[in-house]
């Protein structure tokens, strides 16, 4: 994979399913398919982290002002209403 520094997560699963698909067409030649392997294992690497801060994001969210509970149910939809 290459340095793709705009990569969104949302890319970077499109382009799983991408070589899923063409890992099992089972058509690609043994090399190339390994490097699609090794592509993907980034990829996945890449959304792994981008879940992890998303999940991090909410716990942050959850637990604003102490312990109260504040909206959790989507990043980026709690107002700033103070």
């Amino acid at each position: 994979m290459e340095n793709k520094p705009n990569l969104t997560f949302e890319d970077a699963m499109k382009r799983l399913e991408e070589i899923v698909r063409q890992l099992e067409a089972g058509e690609l030649p043994l090399s190339e398919s390994l490097e699609k392997y090794q592509e993907s294992m980034q990829l996945v690497k890449f959304c792994r982290e981008q879940l992890d801060k998303a999940e991090l994001q909410l716990e942050q969210l959850s637990f604003d002002d102490g312990d109260e509970i504040a909206e959790k149910s989507v990043v980026g939809e709690v107002s700033d209403a103070e």
